[in-house]
């Protein structure tokens, strides 16, 4: 990887309900967003080396949006996810599971356009909205 921005949470919830969040489309559109002027209203999500995502982001307001999109490259279930961005950003997501629950660590590398503090703040305010979502149901996998 080249230059790196890492954020991390830790979701107190079993693995299995961490897993199924953060990859079946239904789950990703309520967390999905870095502030509550945002969306995510459609995602898909074909999990498996090679395979493709997709979450579009817009403005609550309907005034911009934008899809998130990549490729898988690396899948080991209930512990790693890495995929390539469409404009060639490398992300790795890591799950581990500890006493208090799973600890989610993203490593991505920061593109060119925004400051990189702003770039850590919106991944790290996506992670927080997973982990108030996770943690706010009571739907299990």
């Amino acid at each position: 990887m080249k230059d790196t921005i890492t954020v991390h949470t830790v979701v107190n919830a079993p693995m299995e309900r961490v897993w199924g969040y953060w990859n079946r489309p239904e789950y990703i559109i309520n967390w999905a967003f870095a502030s509550d002027d945002w969306e995510a209203p459609a995602a898909s999500n074909n999990l498996q080396i090679g395979g493709k995502f997709k979450i579009t982001m817009a403005a609550k307001d309907k005034s911009t949006g934008f899809d998130f999109t990549g490729l898988y490259t690396t899948v080991k279930e209930r512990e790693l996810i890495e995929h390539d961005i469409d404009d060639g950003r490398h992300v790795r997501v890591e799950f581990k599971e500890l006493p208090q629950g799973v600890k989610i660590t993203e490593t991505f590398e920061p593109e060119n356009k925004n400051p990189e503090e702003m770039q850590r703040s919106g991944w790290q305010t996506i992670l927080e909205n997973f982990k108030k979502y996770v943690e706010a149901s009571n739907i299990t996998q």
